[in-house]
């Protein structure tokens, strides 16, 4: 389980800004994790009172935002959800596609006082 290293360096990077920008406290972090990406937000929400423990962020919330996994045909040009269309355009049904979206992962914000 990779999510684990993850949250740890999240942690580092929003203390870190938190250093940066003089600020004293921070209610929530938020990110954002594609549906196509390999961390899986269970985990992620799992691993985070784990990795946040001892620290600054202990009571900070975290929220994290699920990007879908979108994806152009390359046969007909629609777009639609790799995911929830199991990998083949629902219009054509072919497999070749761009993504368009869904293999992100980021700290969206970070909700301070």
């Amino acid at each position: 389980m990779h999510e684990l290293g993850i949250v740890y360096e999240i942690a580092k990077t929003v203390e870190n800004v938190v250093e940066q920008n003089g600020l004293s406290r921070v209610e929530a972090i938020i990110l954002q994790i594609g549906e196509l990406s390999t961390v899986i937000p269970k985990y992620i929400r799992d691993c985070y009172p784990a990795a946040v423990d001892g620290t600054m962020l202990e009571e900070t919330e975290l929220k994290i935002e699920i990007l879908p996994g979108n994806a152009r045909c390359s046969d007909c040009g629609k777009i639609y959800n790799v995911i929830k269309n199991r990998g083949l355009c629902p219009d054509c049904g072919g497999r070749e596609r761009e993504i368009l979206s869904g293999r992100e992962f980021m700290i969206k914000e970070i909700v301070a006082c």
